[in-house]
Protein backbone atom coordinates (compact mmCIF):
# COMPACT_ATOMS: atom_id res chain seq x y z
CA UNK A 1 0.00 0.00 0.00
CA UNK A 2 1.28 3.15 -1.07
CA UNK A 3 1.80 6.20 1.87
CA UNK A 4 -1.31 7.76 -0.01
CA UNK A 5 -3.42 5.27 0.73
CA UNK A 6 -2.36 4.61 4.15
CA UNK A 7 -3.09 8.22 4.87
CA UNK A 8 -6.40 8.26 3.05
CA UNK A 9 -7.11 4.86 5.00
CA UNK A 10 -6.09 5.90 8.09
CA UNK A 11 -8.04 9.19 8.06
CA UNK A 12 -11.07 7.54 7.10
CA UNK A 13 -11.28 4.95 9.95
CA UNK A 14 -10.42 8.10 11.99
CA UNK A 15 -13.39 9.77 11.03
CA UNK A 16 -15.38 6.73 11.09
CA UNK A 17 -14.18 6.49 14.34
CA UNK A 18 -14.95 9.75 15.33
CA UNK A 19 -18.75 9.98 14.12
CA UNK A 20 -19.75 6.70 15.92
CA UNK A 21 -17.84 8.54 19.02
CA UNK A 22 -20.16 11.54 18.48
CA UNK A 23 -23.31 9.47 18.21
CA UNK A 24 -23.03 8.10 21.44
CA UNK A 25 -25.70 9.53 24.23
CA UNK A 26 -24.57 11.98 26.91
CA UNK A 27 -24.96 9.64 30.12
CA UNK A 28 -27.34 10.78 32.93
CA UNK A 29 -24.46 12.44 35.10
CA UNK A 30 -23.02 14.12 31.98
CA UNK A 31 -26.68 15.71 31.40
CA UNK A 32 -27.22 16.61 35.23
CA UNK A 33 -23.40 18.58 34.81
CA UNK A 34 -26.20 21.46 33.55
CA UNK A 35 -27.86 21.73 36.29
CA UNK A 36 -25.08 22.15 38.84
CA UNK A 37 -24.38 25.53 38.17
CA UNK A 38 -28.13 26.13 40.04
CA UNK A 39 -28.58 23.08 41.92
CA UNK A 40 -26.07 22.38 43.01
CA UNK A 41 -23.18 19.34 42.51
CA UNK A 42 -24.68 15.83 42.40
CA UNK A 43 -28.09 18.24 43.34
CA UNK A 44 -27.25 19.63 46.57
CA UNK A 45 -28.16 23.69 46.44
CA UNK A 46 -26.12 26.02 47.83
CA UNK A 47 -29.00 28.47 46.65
CA UNK A 48 -31.48 30.24 48.49
CA UNK A 49 -34.05 30.47 45.88
CA UNK A 50 -32.67 26.71 44.11
CA UNK A 51 -34.18 23.51 45.50
CA UNK A 52 -32.10 20.22 46.05
CA UNK A 53 -32.56 17.42 43.32
CA UNK A 54 -31.05 15.33 45.54
CA UNK A 55 -32.24 12.26 46.79
CA UNK A 56 -36.06 13.58 44.75
CA UNK A 57 -38.10 10.79 43.61
CA UNK A 58 -37.93 9.97 39.97
CA UNK A 59 -40.94 10.76 39.28
CA UNK A 60 -41.50 14.07 41.20
CA UNK A 61 -38.38 15.53 38.97
CA UNK A 62 -39.75 14.21 35.47
CA UNK A 63 -43.33 15.57 36.39
CA UNK A 64 -41.33 18.98 37.28
CA UNK A 65 -39.67 19.32 33.63
CA UNK A 66 -42.21 18.17 31.25
CA UNK A 67 -44.39 20.94 33.40
CA UNK A 68 -41.89 23.57 33.32
CA UNK A 69 -41.11 22.69 29.30
CA UNK A 70 -45.31 22.74 28.85
CA UNK A 71 -45.43 26.39 30.60
CA UNK A 72 -47.87 24.82 33.20
CA UNK A 73 -45.41 25.44 35.79
CA UNK A 74 -44.39 29.21 35.96
CA UNK A 75 -40.87 29.73 36.16
CA UNK A 76 -37.80 32.33 35.13
CA UNK A 77 -35.32 30.24 33.14
CA UNK A 78 -36.80 26.23 33.56
CA UNK A 79 -38.89 26.60 31.33
CA UNK A 80 -37.00 28.25 28.53
CA UNK A 81 -34.14 25.34 29.67
CA UNK A 82 -36.56 22.30 29.65
CA UNK A 83 -37.31 23.15 25.80
CA UNK A 84 -34.02 21.58 24.85
CA UNK A 85 -34.29 18.36 26.67
CA UNK A 86 -36.21 15.19 25.45
CA UNK A 87 -38.70 13.27 27.73
CA UNK A 88 -35.39 10.56 27.42
CA UNK A 89 -33.43 13.45 28.96
CA UNK A 90 -35.66 13.84 31.86
CA UNK A 91 -35.77 10.37 32.53
CA UNK A 92 -31.75 10.18 32.84
CA UNK A 93 -31.85 13.66 34.68
CA UNK A 94 -34.38 11.91 36.90
CA UNK A 95 -32.18 8.65 37.77
CA UNK A 96 -29.49 10.38 38.26
CA UNK A 97 -30.45 12.93 40.84
CA UNK A 98 -32.54 10.15 42.72
CA UNK A 99 -30.02 8.36 43.56
CA UNK A 100 -27.79 11.12 44.91
CA UNK A 101 -28.02 11.41 48.72
CA UNK A 102 -30.37 13.26 50.68
CA UNK A 103 -28.26 16.84 50.64
CA UNK A 104 -29.08 18.26 54.49
CA UNK A 105 -28.29 22.37 54.82
CA UNK A 106 -28.21 24.36 58.11
CA UNK A 107 -30.16 28.03 57.79
CA UNK A 108 -31.55 29.94 60.26
CA UNK A 109 -35.11 29.04 61.14
CA UNK A 110 -37.23 29.87 64.20
CA UNK A 111 -37.74 27.40 66.58
CA UNK A 112 -40.91 27.75 68.02
CA UNK A 113 -41.95 27.87 64.52
CA UNK A 114 -40.58 24.34 63.92
CA UNK A 115 -41.82 22.95 67.07
CA UNK A 116 -45.62 23.71 65.33
CA UNK A 117 -44.54 23.09 62.13
CA UNK A 118 -43.32 19.19 63.22
CA UNK A 119 -47.25 19.33 64.60
CA UNK A 120 -48.81 20.23 61.63
CA UNK A 121 -46.52 18.04 59.28
CA UNK A 122 -47.51 15.01 61.49
CA UNK A 123 -51.29 15.49 60.81
CA UNK A 124 -51.66 17.20 57.64
CA UNK A 125 -48.79 15.96 55.22
CA UNK A 126 -46.78 12.50 56.73
CA UNK A 127 -48.70 10.40 54.24
CA UNK A 128 -47.40 12.19 51.40
CA UNK A 129 -44.31 13.78 52.20
CA UNK A 130 -42.57 10.62 54.52
CA UNK A 131 -39.85 10.43 57.28
CA UNK A 132 -40.63 14.30 58.34
CA UNK A 133 -40.25 15.02 54.64
CA UNK A 134 -36.92 13.32 53.73
CA UNK A 135 -38.93 10.61 51.34
CA UNK A 136 -41.58 11.67 48.33
CA UNK A 137 -44.35 9.38 47.89
CA UNK A 138 -44.16 8.62 44.13
CA UNK A 139 -44.54 12.28 42.41
CA UNK A 140 -44.49 13.98 45.74
CA UNK A 141 -41.02 16.04 46.36
CA UNK A 142 -38.47 15.93 49.26
CA UNK A 143 -39.18 19.15 51.40
CA UNK A 144 -36.94 18.64 54.00
CA UNK A 145 -34.23 20.59 54.16
CA UNK A 146 -35.12 22.64 51.14
CA UNK A 147 -33.71 26.32 51.76
CA UNK A 148 -36.81 28.39 53.14
CA UNK A 149 -36.90 31.17 50.81
CA UNK A 150 -37.64 28.45 48.30
CA UNK A 151 -40.38 26.98 50.27
CA UNK A 152 -41.66 30.20 50.37
CA UNK A 153 -41.76 31.29 47.29
CA UNK A 154 -43.15 28.05 45.85
CA UNK A 155 -45.94 28.19 48.94
CA UNK A 156 -46.97 31.52 47.30
CA UNK A 157 -47.11 30.57 44.03
CA UNK A 158 -49.68 27.81 45.08
CA UNK A 159 -52.05 30.33 47.35
CA UNK A 160 -51.57 32.95 44.53
CA UNK A 161 -52.59 30.21 42.00
CA UNK A 162 -49.52 31.14 39.75
CA UNK A 163 -48.87 27.46 40.35
CA UNK A 164 -51.72 24.23 40.07
CA UNK A 165 -51.84 22.50 43.75
CA UNK A 166 -52.05 19.21 43.85
CA UNK A 167 -55.75 18.12 44.72
CA UNK A 168 -54.62 15.89 47.64
CA UNK A 169 -52.42 18.84 48.73
CA UNK A 170 -54.89 21.32 48.40
CA UNK A 171 -57.31 19.45 50.52
CA UNK A 172 -54.84 20.04 53.44
CA UNK A 173 -53.63 23.13 52.94
CA UNK A 174 -56.56 25.05 52.39
CA UNK A 175 -57.50 24.92 56.05
CA UNK A 176 -54.55 25.76 57.50
CA UNK A 177 -53.91 29.62 58.16
CA UNK A 178 -50.84 31.71 56.74
CA UNK A 179 -48.93 31.64 59.98
CA UNK A 180 -49.28 27.63 59.86
CA UNK A 181 -48.06 27.42 56.68
CA UNK A 182 -44.91 29.35 57.66
CA UNK A 183 -44.62 27.22 60.64
CA UNK A 184 -44.91 24.13 58.34
CA UNK A 185 -42.09 25.53 55.78
CA UNK A 186 -39.87 26.62 58.67
CA UNK A 187 -40.35 22.77 60.04
CA UNK A 188 -39.14 21.37 56.50
CA UNK A 189 -36.35 23.21 56.36
CA UNK A 190 -35.10 22.57 59.58
CA UNK A 191 -34.99 18.33 59.12
CA UNK A 192 -31.37 17.23 59.20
Amino acid sequence: MTMKWKGWALATGALAFSATAMAAPPSAEMISFACAGCHGTNGGSAGLTMPSLASQSKTAIVDAMKKFKSGERPSTVMGRLAKGYTDADFDAMATFFSKQKFHPTTQAVNAAKVKKGEALQEANCSRCHLEDGKEGKDDTPVMASQWLPYLQMQMDLYQSGARKMPEKMAEKVKPLSKEDLDALLHFYASVK
